[in-house]
């Protein structure tokens, strides 16, 4: 039977937390990537979307950015390889004291944005971060783009990988995500996003932005909490992943 976990990032509000599409797309993920502050989120927002993701019995992941709330985390900056450490250790440590304090733990770490996508690329910022995640907790997991050197550097230092694919993204021919700022970047269509994760899942494939078919290794599925149709894509992935006989369930279970 093929096997996959379904992930999301949340938290991703400040203060006065509107619980949102958060609340209800809990209901058919299995693993929460929170954010730490940096790109967004906040000590009370951090704080109660652990308290969802427990109430619901879904993995918890530590979600860290660029220090760049402006624009969100999806900005490059030009930092150096220790910055990139200090800030994956500094974000996890923010998420592990909320997620210590009720009595669980942290199951993996999934850089956010600008700096998962220049990770992907870039081997010395993927040495730093993969190795932030290590010097913190071996045993967490490190969710990384299929086939990025994010994966590679973190199966060199020791760490249980996820590669993670994307429902809602448009692929190059190299395996990288077609930027944000192309107007085709995104997957509205729900039976397009829907067709997409079952292929990756099931055969490995997908199809680039350039009409070639690519291969692609799917252990864990991104449902972006902040796109238009978030909650649908979810729900109807979810019910169509048991349809066709997949498992879904976090990576740690």
């Amino acid at each position: 039977m093929f096997q996959v976990d379904l992930n999301c990032d949340m938290g991703e509000s400040f203060g006065a937390y509107r619980m949102g599409n958060d609340k209800d797309i809990l209901e058919f993920i299995t693993s929460a990537n929170i954010a730490c502050g940096f790109h967004a989120g906040d000590s009370s927002t951090m704080r109660k979307t652990v308290m969802l993701a427990l109430e619901k019995e879904i993995a918890i992941g530590a979600h860290p950015g660029l220090p760049d709330l402006v624009g969100f985390g999806r900005r490059n900056m030009d930092i150096s390889a220790q910055e990139a450490f200090d800030m994956v250790v500094y974000q996890i440590g923010a998420l592990y004291g909320f997620v210590k304090a009720e009595g669980t733990k942290i199951q993996h770490v999934k850089p956010h944005g600008a700096l998962y996508n220049m990770a992907a690329k870039n081997r010395e910022l993927a040495d730093a971060i993969a190795h932030a995640v290590y010097k913190v907790d071996s045993g967490l997991i490190l969710f990384g783009l299929s086939g990025s050197e994010l994966v590679k550097a973190g199966e060199a230092i020791g760490l249980r990988t996820a590669s993670e694919v994307f429902a809602d993204r448009i692929y190059q021919q190299d395996g990288s995500l077609t930027p944000r700022s192309q107007p085709d970047a995104l997957i509205t269509d729900e039976q397009q996003a829907i067709d997409q994760v079952i292929r990756m899942v099931k055969k490995g494939k997908v199809r680039t932005q350039q009409g070639n078919i690519i291969t692609i290794k799917a252990d864990t599925v991104c449902i972006h909490g902040d796109g238009a149709h978030a909650l649908r894509f979810a729900k109807k992935i979810r019910e169509k992943l048991s349809r066709d006989a997949v498992r879904v369930q976090a990576p740690s279970r």
